[in-house]
């Protein structure tokens, strides 16, 4: 292979690399959006889960929401119509912000992982992370943030 095969495939190779980093990334910030705050609420609206394909209507299992007055954000998991568990996305055992992985979340500090309903599933972390109460009104999730 002569010079200029070498450098035209290597900078192939870096654009394909560069796209497909941005194609993944857009495919996570899917999953994220901004509430708003409503008094001492979080206010997501419930069609936030919602995806539609071909007329069908389909379900995210978890949606991130983020507020600027928020330190963490929050991760919604949907179970059910009418049950939902909201998480704030702050480690219990040293307050590293965590990374969702479907229905679980995990502490890419020391590894802790969480269940989808906040409880430990493997350490350090020997706590469960903050939950939230929430409310649904009028197709909006209003999640409680006060101190408990």
């Amino acid at each position: 292979m002569n010079r200029k095969s070498f450098l035209k495939s290597c900078g192939y190779g870096c654009l394909g690399t560069a796209g497909m980093a941005a194609l993944l990334q857009s495919c996570t910030a899917s999953k994220q959006l901004g509430g708003t705050i409503e008094g001492d609420d979080l206010v997501v609206p419930a069609a936030a889960f919602e995806t539609r394909n071909k007329g069908q209507v389909f379900y995210k299992k978890y949606i991130v929401v983020q507020n600027e007055i928020l330190q963490y954000p929050v991760c919604i998991y949907r179970f059910h119509e009418n049950e939902y568990s909201a998480l704030w996305m702050r480690c219990s055992h040293q307050g590293t912000e965590l990374q969702v992985f479907g229905d679980r979340l995990q502490c890419p500090a020391h590894g802790s992982e969480f269940s989808s309903r906040g409880e430990v599933q493997n350490g350090p972390a020997d706590s469960k992370l903050r939950s939230f109460p929430i409310v649904i009104e009028n197709n909006r999730l209003r999640i409680s943030l006060k101190a408990v």
